[in-house]
């Protein structure tokens, strides 16, 4: 263990940085979302922005170093976020003012159990095809991974 490292954090989540092809659009979604979850603004530059929740950051950046300017989820690598939400009501509301906001309803005809009967979410995409799923409080949360 490292010195004068709270033991509770160790292991914890300490940032995400997500790259985005353009940043205005992404940030324009992600601000939304982010904000509606209790996310806080944390750092602003030129290329990049952040948001804090906790202990744990998360960042959008529109890096020089991207390779391509589209984002497969499907692909190898990151498939999606999830995130706690709150009650299923929350939950309902959110996705539906999300098309408002940049984001994309996935698995409309298994919604909101297109994790599994005892996974009550929302499944949503921006415009470059980034994922965030938004799990209902009292869902089983580990019978959603997969």
């Amino acid at each position: 263990m490292a010195r004068n490292t709270p033991a509770a954090r160790i292991g914890g989540l300490h940032h995400v940085e997500v790259w985005v092809p353009d940043l205005t659009s992404a940030e324009h979604s992600w601000a939304w979302l982010l904000g509606e979850l209790g996310w806080q603004p944390y750092q602003r530059w030129a290329a990049g922005r952040s948001w804090r929740h906790g202990g744990t950051y998360l960042v959008l950046e529109q890096s020089p170093a991207l390779t391509t300017a589209s984002h497969d989820r499907c692909a190898a690598g990151l498939n999606h976020l999830a995130f706690h939400a709150g009650d299923r009501q929350r939950v309902d509301e959110l996705v539906a003012v999300a098309p408002g906001h940049g984001w994309s309803l996935l698995f409309a005809d298994r919604h909101p159990y297109a994790g599994g009967p005892d996974t009550y979410a929302g499944y949503l995409a921006d415009r470059y095809g980034y994922e965030v799923e938004l799990v209902a409080t009292g869902t089983d949360e580990l019978s959603g991974i997969g």
